[in-house]
């Protein structure tokens, strides 16, 4: 049985002020960033089961607000901000750059969950750090508000989960896959719809999503030993 530990953690970007939650299982394999979708924040019910299934299988979690308190108030009203793919996209780049310059963190190789536009948020970050960030798992994403000029700048392998009867959202991920020079799949869950909220539908999604991170997350190995 992991323990984990868990702490309130604040990340600065520019002149604000973002709220995280991390978690941290005995020797980390890696380390996840949870990029939410529109109008959700670090309390997303399906981002936190998917964390903490990640958690169980031995990678570090942050669940990172995109939004500050300031904004998410206006936002609740006016939706002014949660399409802001441009201020939310260094958001996630600023947590990885926080990561890098924590302790218990910093040898941790980076991956990145978008969800919904969180996706292009996280997409970004991947094209503004592509030495840091390793992966990519996307659930329900847009990656198509990235931008044209983002996607073919992503090197970190990605994965895009969308479900089956979700029919605008998969051809809105096979445009953006046209786009991508990274190594990308498609992953379609049978009986889902854009939330996956269908019964079975969120654990295919953290199968997959696991799957992928232990694939492409694991630490690089060492040099070789010299010959005698």
């Amino acid at each position: 049985m992991r323990t984990i530990t868990a702490q309130p953690v604040e990340i600065t970007e520019g002149v604000s002020v973002l709220n995280g939650d991390l978690r941290m299982p005995p020797h980390a394999r890696g380390l996840i960033i949870f990029a939410h979708g529109s109008g959700s924040s670090r309390f997303s019910t399906r981002n936190r089961e998917v964390a903490a299934f990640l958690d169980a299988q031995g990678f570090a979690t942050l669940l990172l607000d995109l939004l500050t308190p300031e904004e998410e108030a206006i936002d609740v009203h006016t939706r002014q901000y949660r399409f802001d793919i441009e201020r939310l996209g260094p958001r996630v780049s600023a947590a990885a750059d926080w990561a890098r310059r924590e302790p218990e963190l910093r040898e941790l190789p980076l991956g990145c969950f978008g969800a919904s536009t969180g996706a292009a948020a996280a997409l970004i970050a991947a094209a503004e750090r592509p030495g840091m960030i390793a992966a990519v798992v996307s659930r329900g994403g847009r990656p198509d508000l990235a931008g044209d000029d983002v996607l073919p700048r992503v090197k970190a392998p990605t994965l895009l989960i969308v479900g089956g009867h979700d029919e605008p959202v998969i051809e809105m991920n096979r445009d953006a896959m046209r786009q991508m020079t990274a190594h990308v799949e498609l992953e379609i869950v049978p009986g889902a719809t854009h939330l996956f909220e269908e019964p079975g539908t969120l654990e295919q999604v953290e199968r997959l999503a696991a799957g992928w991170f232990a694939r492409y997350l694991e630490p690089a190995a060492g040099p070789s030993p010299m010959p005698l």
